[in-house]
């Protein structure tokens, strides 16, 4: 790989965690559409090799990056390198995350997105301000708890955050998270066990009916429920916090999307929010700038090698691909800094094909519905109970506080966002 272009041996943990995604596109705009990262690493940033290295049929294994920044012991659907191990969890686990299946959890989640706006008002009311990525945090934490355990971790009504571990925190607080998980669990197996005709419904529930034919392990499914609580809150609260922010910050955008959600009736569902065309382009050209995972995704070349991007790659060397480029190349995206929602009235397929706030292929996110009703409900109800809301400039808030950092998860910089809440 000696023709490649060269970055240099900034380490595997510190390319990925910090400067990935930033400077590989950067260079990547600049120099080649495949750059060199580390000895034995590469970068993609070619539409058409991406496509192929996320195709479903999953002949680029995931690589040891993602057992690195998990907990020790714990193997599930999003670490995995095995093919067949990802494949009989994933089937029996992605039954509940079918946007059909989705509706039972629905009041669960209106529930949770009510009272997170609820307390940003009261907080507007007491302080001036209210830091919504603060509220839909304890929102999104309180939504996948209930919808893994059974029972909310009860953040919103507390107003103080339940520590989450997030990616490569191997510490007190990751056992904490795990003994959480295997007790509430257990609480919840009991009850299924007890009243099996009438429980309440989880992303786990028919695992322990036995509906699947097949069942997971006790440990297995604690494995994937750890899993779910990290991957299922700040990644959702950081897409909110950005949908929130850049539509403050264009008054002609947030009049025209407070004026299409107008049209839905007072006792709206998500089925209804769906059918606006507008509030998808909000959120569509948001997961575009702001997704919440844009670093890297190393996957394993075949054994076989691979030619991509024109550049021969030898088995076993690692292809990196990251949304942060993709979403940038100005060619599919003109003027790719803006925000620009109508990008998204008529997408080309070149857009849809560089599109991948969730991955891509067979390993792309089991829970991107989930996210996506949380999306729609929460900016929803943001807007249309705050039709009037702007950014603050309280307590020193800039837009310098929004510069996303660029870990494996990308919040803002000062883990916070003021905005007055009208």
């Amino acid at each position: 790989m000696s023709s490649l272009t060269e970055v240099g041996s900034f380490g595997q943990q510190y390319h990925y965690l910090l400067l990935a995604a930033v400077a590989v596109a950067a260079l990547g705009f600049v120099y080649s559409p495949i750059v060199r990262i580390a000895p034995n690493e590469v970068d993609v940033t070619e539409v058409a090799a991406v496509k192929h290295i996320h195709t479903v049929k999953a002949t680029y294994l995931k690589s040891p990056f993602y057992k690195d920044i998990s907990a020790p012991g714990v193997q599930n659907v999003f670490n995995t390198p095995d093919i067949h191990f990802h494949r009989r969890h994933r089937r029996l686990l992605q039954a509940p995350f079918s946007d059909a299946s989705l509706q039972i959890f629905q009041p669960a989640i209106e529930k949770r997105v009510r009272m997170a706006i609820q307390r940003m008002a009261e907080e507007t009311k007491t302080r001036g301000t209210a830091d919504v990525f603060k509220w839909w945090l304890f929102m999104a934490t309180d939504i996948i708890g209930e919808l893994s355990f059974g029972e909310s971790f009860r953040t919103l009504e507390q107003g103080k955050g339940f520590p989450v571990p997030g990616f490569k925190e191997n510490t007190d607080l990751t056992r904490s998270l795990r003994r959480y998980a295997i007790e509430s669990l257990d609480r919840y197996k009991k009850l299924v066990e007890e009243n099996p005709d009438k429980p309440l419904p989880t992303l786990f529930t028919r695992l322990f009916k036995g509906e699947e034919g097949e069942a997971l392990t006790f440990k297995e499914i604690v494995d994937e429920a750890q899993t779910y609580i990290i991957a299922g809150t700040d990644t959702t609260a950081i897409t909110l916090t950005y949908v929130v922010w850049r539509v403050c910050q264009s008054p002609k955008i947030q009049q025209r999307l407070v004026e299409e959600l107008r049209q839905l009736p007072d006792d709206f569902k998500d089925h209804d929010a769906m059918k606006l065309p507008y509030l998808s382009q909000v959120i569509e050209e948001s997961l575009r700038l702001h997704g919440a995972a844009p670093s890297g995704l190393p996957r394993m070349v075949p054994p076989e090698g691979a030619t991509l991007a024109g550049q021969y790659l030898p088995g076993g060397s690692v292809v990196c691909t990251q949304a942060w480029s993709l979403h940038r190349n100005e060619d599919i995206f003109p003027d790719p800094e803006r925000f620009d929602p109508d990008r998204w009235a008529v997408p080309t397929k070149l857009m849809k094909d560089a599109s991948m706030p969730f991955g891509g292929g067979s390993r792309i996110c089991l829970g991107l519905h989930l996210a996506r009703m949380e999306l729609r409900l929460g900016v929803a109800h943001f807007f249309r109970t705050f039709p009037n809301s702007k950014m603050s400039a309280l307590e020193g808030m800039t837009d310098d506080d929004m510069e996303q950092i660029t870990y494996f998860l990308a919040p803002p910089k000062n883990k916070r966002c003021l905005i007055e809440c009208l």
